[in-house]
């Protein structure tokens, strides 16, 4: 339950601390002191929309913290370990909000994500607004109403339906997609064959084009080259016109070396011209191979240049570079190879698909037999709670919508079942949807009834009424007050009401005024004593000029009763 509230410049709230205790607290005062901004208060710190109009004026910032006894709540101790926050059974919700748009959130001193602020708050306390009620002229809301009434068992098939969708969504997903793509797979694979078989054939090494590009500079020099060595090896060997070198050197040598007989110098020179002549020999063989063709050849050069051009074409289309059209080679070939396989993947997946899809229908349907029957229990706790509350003779049914003959919905998160509630309120009328003949009153005492049905089952500890008894007064206004007693003798209880017979029914009344203090507007809020209270139901039972001793005894014997019924008597 809530131990504490600190409330800090939230709209005409300066600063208000407000402590609780177990039981009924009602809230109540004048219309316009201020009520609502208690309730807004306890909205933002749960987690509920930061609206910074809520900021007090002429100040920046506005913040809101509650302080929770926890103990008897596993779940948020669990959630506390999760987070590796430290628990001692208390828990402390901080939220803050600036005018720059800056939210800070705290639990338990942490800074934390509103999201865990809120599911923490979403363990703590349930919060009913003026507006609430509306919920249940929308259907869609009703089957939310009805599975929270199931016990844990019904919860826990709740949540396996819910994982058992989520697994068949996300292979829908994924089979749909491989189905799309194996319809259209032909074109892709002889898109993707052709251009295989382009690169297959062309059989691109790294390091290729490289050394091509040079090999074809030097091509570019090949004619120059050429008749070079021809000219030279002519003069060396092969001279027509002329007498060649060779022979001429050959023929010196021994012209002097048929001196030797004479000593030097005679004998050195001829031996310097026999090394001459074997030098030249052996370039004029070289300059013999290069001029028969040698690395100059010719179909050499056009065949490098018909590789590169093939190079560069490959390079347009599937890449900057070899490495590059090589790697977008081997991505190809694994998508081709992937659709070569594709048939045996969709009759894969289409079976893990089937097995999924009856995974869910199988736990759908025990949900709807689980849902069928907790409706028949609901409908007779309903009408009961209704009888209470003054709607004796309505007749309150869960009604479920039939299936198209031979169609079955796409799974939902919340199973195949789509329900409404139905009443008749009068004997002998035909059941008709509640958004058709429901009025503010009976709406008002539906949902009180379902709350009451919520606070019977357990859960969360603190309960909040922002004005529930909306359209009830007269007779029905002490049922709704007796209701309230029953429901707070298992929860703690917070209401906001207009109502003095269910004022005189609190164990803790809060009075929210409204103070001019210089020349601002201050909304306080205070614990009245029982004399007080006296005063207060009084003032909300109203009446004529010169009733006020009659009114103020009527509230004195309000208090009375109310005390009596929550002593059991």
């Amino acid at each position: 339950m809530i131990l504490s509230m600190h409330i800090h410049n939230i709209a005409l709230i300066e600063d208000l601390t407000l402590d609780f205790g177990a039981g009924l607290h009602v809230v109540t005062g004048e219309t316009g002191a201020g009520k609502s901004i208690v309730v807004d208060a306890v909205n933002l710190v749960l987690g509920g929309r930061a609206d910074r109009e809520l900021i007090r004026t002429g100040t920046d910032k506005a913040w809101v913290e509650a302080v929770f006894d926890a103990a008897d709540t596993p779940e948020v101790a669990q959630l506390m370990a999760n987070q590796e926050i430290d628990f001692d059974g208390t828990v402390s919700l901080y939220r803050e909000i600036t005018r720059t748009g800056r939210n800070l959130c705290r639990v338990c001193g942490m800074v934390m994500p509103l999201s865990f602020l809120k599911e923490t708050a979403d363990l703590l306390m349930d919060v009913h607004g003026q507006h609430e009620g509306q919920f249940l002229m929308n259907p869609a809301c009703h089957l939310k109403f009805l599975d929270a009434s199931g016990d844990e068992s019904h919860q826990q098939l709740l949540k396996q339906v819910e994982i058992a969708c989520e697994a068949f969504l996300a292979n829908h997903r994924q089979y749909a997609r491989l189905v799309k793509e194996n319809e259209q797979k032909t074109f892709r694979m002889e898109t993707l064959k052709k251009s295989l078989e382009e690169l297959n054939k062309a059989k691109l090494k790294p390091g290729e084009e490289e050394q091509l590009t040079k090999e074809k500079e030097r091509f570019r020099h090949a004619e120059k080259v050429m008749n070079a060595v021809q000219t030279a090896y002519g003069a060396l060997a092969a001279g027509e016109d002329a007498e060649a070198v060779l022979s001429r050197v050959k023929e010196a040598a021994l012209a002097l070396e048929s001196l030797n007989a004479l000593g030097e110098p005679f004998a050195s020179l001829a031996q310097r011209c026999h090394s001459a002549y074997y030098e030249l020999e052996e370039v004029s063989y070289e300059l013999g191979d290069l001029a028969q063709g040698g690395e100059f050849d010719p179909r050499r050069a056009e065949m490098v240049e018909t590789r590169l051009d093939l190079i560069r074409r490959l390079e347009r289309k599937y890449g900057e570079d070899i490495p590059q059209v090589l790697a977008n080679q081997e991505k190809m070939q694994e998508e081709y190879d992937a659709y070569a396989s594709m048939d045996e993947q969709v009759a894969q997946m289409g079976a893990e698909h089937k097995r999924l899809l009856a995974a869910y229908r199988g736990l759908a349907r025990q949900l709807t037999a689980s849902r069928e029957a907790l409706a028949r229990t609901f409908e007779q706790k309903m009408m009961a709670e209704l009888a209470d509350l003054g709607m004796a003779h309505t007749v309150f049914k869960v009604d479920f919508a039939p299936r198209p003959e031979g169609k079955q919905k796409m799974p939902q998160l919340t199973g195949d079942d789509t329900v409404s509630f139905k009443i008749s309120p009068n004997p002998g009328e035909p059941m008709k949807p509640l958004a058709k003949i429901a009025s503010g009153g009976e709406l008002s005492r539906l949902m009180l009834a379902i709350k009451s049905l919520e606070a019977e089952k357990g859960g969360i500890g603190t309960m909040v009424f922002d004005e529930i008894d909306t359209g009830i007064s007269g007779k029905m206004a002490q049922v709704v007050a007796e209701k309230m007693v029953k429901i707070a003798r298992n929860r703690q209880v917070m209401c906001v009401t207009h109502l003095p017979q269910i004022a005189a029914m609190a164990d803790h009344q809060l009075l929210v005024e409204k103070m001019v203090e210089g020349e601002r507007t201050n909304t306080r809020v205070r614990l009245l004593s029982h004399e007080e209270r006296i005063s207060e139901v009084a003032r909300m039972l109203g009446g004529a000029s010169g009733s006020e001793q009659s009114a103020l005894d009527h509230a004195a014997h309000l208090l009375d009763v109310a005390k009596k019924l929550q002593l059991g008597n």
